[in-house]
């Protein structure tokens, strides 16, 4: 396993001094944000020149890229083209995973299967893999509905965020049944009454995740994911997340 940051971790920081910043606090290694809005670059503009995207992203510091979160906002017709191109960039750059959000609750589960399969197919044709976000206020806030997604998606995996089974409304029941799917972590610390509190605060047990991680066989990312906050010092965070992390590999 290794330990890096997403770019998510600097809304309003202009995306080429992401880095600058994550190399300052000594991350050797970078999950970039493909999202239409706010993201580090945009599916669209990938889809418009696909070389000049693969230049843009190997131009990282020397920081390895663990993987691509990919947000579309695109109509039907424009959004598979778009996926397609962003897969097609992660190949070109030597990326495995590729993370996509679930759909929002209410959607038929047919449907989404469906939109799961397509998804998967595509970034197969790249040698890539998708994996499926946790997320709260999506399918993916039951765990159960995670599992059952990777079990009738053939190759899907999922982007497992603790906080998600920690503060969402599913809190308090085991997501260990997820661990087997598991291709990429996104970590904050986290309580049943907050989504995000200072390092150290919360219900987190890093140490039994990452244990329980590496009897599965896990070799991937631990990637930091924590957001600015009033009165709270943002670095001094993921300096203390990336601390702790490699403390515990």
């Amino acid at each position: 396993m290794l330990v890096c940051a997403s770019t998510e971790c600097f809304p309003d920081v202009a995306p080429r001094d992401i880095l600058d910043l994550l190399v300052d606090l000594e991350y050797t290694a970078v999950e970039l944000a493909l999202h239409e809005h706010n993201g580090w670059l945009r599916p669209s503009e990938v889809l418009a020149d696909v070389d000049r995207a693969a230049a843009i992203c190997r131009d990282t510091h020397r920081m390895d890229i663990t993987a691509l979160s990919i947000e579309i906002d695109a109509p039907a017709d424009q959004y598979y083209h778009q996926f397609d191109a962003c897969c097609k960039l992660a190949k070109a750059i030597k990326v495995v995973t590729l993370l996509v959000p679930s759909s929002e609750l209410g959607t038929p589960f047919n449907e989404e299967i469906e939109r799961l399969r397509k998804l998967t197919a595509l970034a197969a044709l790249q040698g890539v893999v998708v994996a499926l976000k946790t997320q709260i206020g999506r399918m993916t806030q039951d765990a159960d509905t995670a599992v059952v997604f990777c079990d009738n998606v053939k190759g899907m995996g999922l982007s497992l965020d603790p906080s998600c089974y920690i503060a969402g409304p599913y809190q308090g029941r085991n997501y260990d049944k997820t661990l087997k799917h598991v291709k990429h972590v996104h970590l904050r610390d986290s309580t049943k009454q907050k989504f995000q509190v200072r390092i150290g605060q919360g219900e987190i047990d890093y140490g039994r995740l990452i244990s329980l991680l590496q009897k599965e066989g896990y070799d991937r990312a631990l990637s930091v994911h924590i957001l600015p906050q009033e009165e709270v010092d943002h670095r001094g965070e993921l300096r203390k997340a990336r601390l702790l992390l490699e403390s515990l590999l």
